[in-house]
């Protein structure tokens, strides 16, 4: 049966409380990007990262899945193929709503990552600077989320599933970020059919085949049931 690839972004956790980029107000948009999401910025003010991505660990662990992510893990159980969802999202709201094997190509707030050694743990609720790693003792503890200019995670096994999908769907991205925002081009060359999901057209819109605006709370419910009605 046919292979499903859905890309997620900010805007499917929006309508659960947790803010984009571009939300007014957020705790994006009280600090630069560069400073806050850059391994140079760690190196400049680690503290000031710690601070931020605690604050956004706390937030994110208040937040609950909404009917658009569990809708998604409703697709990946009733869907006679495959269903595999990439998530540009460091919160854990797929897993919350049911989806299984989520590929999060840019980390998770839950995990904490030793720069020295490449370690993994389960993050605390508070980081702090001089965390030592459990493995290799170094002081070098960060959270284990990919910033900008560093490589996104598993994107052997993303190109490799994009290759084989009949369908992909991008739901709640901006359509700004690469390599995520090349997706859609990787899909259709191995000729998927591509569909973009989203609150307003996304930069990237006219390069799908369909777009369906409006909030993700409403329209991926409704995609989904299509979807699952047409098997």
């Amino acid at each position: 049966m046919e292979k499903i690839v859905i890309l997620t972004g900010a805007g499917i956790s929006a309508e659960s409380g947790l803010g984009t980029f571009r939300d007014e107000g957020g705790l994006w948009a009280q600090h630069r990007i560069e400073d806050v999401a850059t391994p140079e910025g760690f190196v400049r003010d680690p503290a000031l990262v710690h601070r931020f991505y605690n604050a956004r660990r706390v937030q994110a662990a208040k937040a609950q899945p909404n009917a658009a992510h569990e809708a998604l893990a409703r697709l990946q159980r009733d869907w006679p193929g495959e269903v595999v969802i990439v998530t540009q999202n460091v919160d854990s709201l797929h897993e919350a709503g049911g989806a299984q094997d989520v590929i999060h190509m840019h980390g998770t707030l839950a995990g904490a990552l030793c720069a020295a050694c490449d370690h993994r743990w389960t993050a605390p609720p508070e980081m702090s600077v001089g965390e030592p790693c459990p493995a290799c003792a170094a002081a070098t503890a960060r959270p284990d989320v990919v910033w900008f200019g560093e490589m996104p995670y598993q994107m052997d096994a993303i190109y490799n599933h994009l290759a084989g999908a009949r369908l992909f769907a991008a739901i709640g991205t901006s359509g700004q970020v690469y390599p995520a925002a090349a997706f859609v081009h990787e899909a259709a060359m191995s000729g998927a059919r591509t569909v973009e999901l989203n609150l307003d057209p996304s930069t990237g819109a006219s390069s799908f085949d369909d777009v369906v605006l409006g909030p993700a709370t409403e329209t991926v419910p409704r995609w989904v049931d299509q979807m699952l009605i047409s098997q």
